[in-house]
């Protein structure tokens, strides 16, 4: 099966290239390995979506997104991606379904936050558990939170939840943070802030939703119990670029390197979303990433082949 574009991943990322994409006149095909929606769907409440006045879940959303994606024509498959040819103006995608060519790939393949591993974080995961304090931040108001981290990303979110909650504790395994100095200055002036040194947690606990952390202390050894109502995972994010990594132009964090019109390093290939490097990581951002990516595969197309429909290059 040919078609003119084919976007690895479902998140919103390629559900916004696959609506521009098929509603462009492109012939559109969306490939994602298990359900449609991406990390959003975990989450309970999307607060800051615009265009929805009252919140509604991620998975929601995404569905609305992907009904959008294929009233234009865009094609969903839920297979997953074994392997990818890159070069030439013919590209392949190898599936459980069979092989595919395209013209264009457009990668959105996401990442995902790197995990505690502890007991109760994987069940608690979005009922109290988060990993993205601008995206979940809203809904603890007046509430006590923690924040596991100690580099620039969880100390400028713990200040960013200070807007918010009542209580901000900053649980770090060492005695101090790796965040930048002037950060760290601005959080130990916080007075809603409280540092808890030399922990760790151990296991996250509740029934339906987090009621308190289990946390060991490095240093005394000793065990003790914070209550919250909310956990801020920032112990790293980690990409999903294990199929590709090895040919494109990469950070030193592992995401794909575009220009601003979210073109590669490999002519006709594309990354939008959070697979790319980028400094905000949000439903809007995918949305307009993937969007930008559609735009510029389509014209990269008309570049390099006389018209949309032949498979003839110039």
């Amino acid at each position: 099966m040919r078609y003119d574009t084919i976007i690895i991943g479902g998140g919103p990322a390629g559900l916004s290239a696959a609506i521009y994409g098929a509603r462009g006149g492109l012939k559109t095909a969306m490939f994602e390995s298990l359900i449609v929606g991406g990390q959003i769907n975990v989450t309970s409440e999307v607060e800051n979506y615009p265009g929805f006045e009252e919140a509604l879940a991620g998975i929601d959303l995404t569905d609305r997104m992907r009904k959008q994606a294929e009233r234009f024509g865009a094609e969903v498959h839920y297979a997953e991606v074994t392997a990818v040819g890159l070069e030439g103006l013919c590209k392949i995608v190898e599936t459980g379904e069979g092989s595919f060519q395209a013209k264009s790939i457009i990668l959105c393949t996401g990442a995902h936050p790197r995990l505690l591993n502890v007991t109760g974080e994987e069940r608690l995961t979005g009922r109290g558990v988060s990993y993205c304090a601008t995206c979940d931040g809203a809904l603890y108001r007046d509430k006590v939170v923690a924040v596991v981290g100690g580099g620039d990303s969880a100390i400028e979110e713990a200040m960013f939840l200070t807007r918010f909650a009542s209580k901000v504790y900053i649980i770090h395994r060492r005695e101090e943070l790796r965040a930048q100095q002037i950060i760290q200055q601005r959080a130990f002036e916080n007075p809603k802030m409280e540092f808890i040194w030399n922990t760790v947690i151990q296991e996250i606990k509740g029934e339906t939703r987090l009621e308190a952390l289990e946390l060991y202390n490095r240093k005394t050894q000793q065990i003790s119990f914070l209550k919250a109502d909310g956990l801020f995972i920032y112990v790293g994010i980690l990409p999903n670029s294990a199929l590709l990594e090895s040919r494109l132009d990469l950070d030193p964090g592992g995401f794909i390197l575009t220009d601003e019109y979210m073109h590669t390093n490999i002519p006709g290939i594309f990354a939008a979303g959070d697979i790319r490097s980028k400094v905000l990581r949000q439903v809007v951002t995918a949305c307009s990433d993937g969007a930008i990516a559609a735009w510029s595969a389509e014209k990269w197309i008309i570049e390099n082949y006389p018209a949309l429909a032949p498979w003839e290059p110039q």
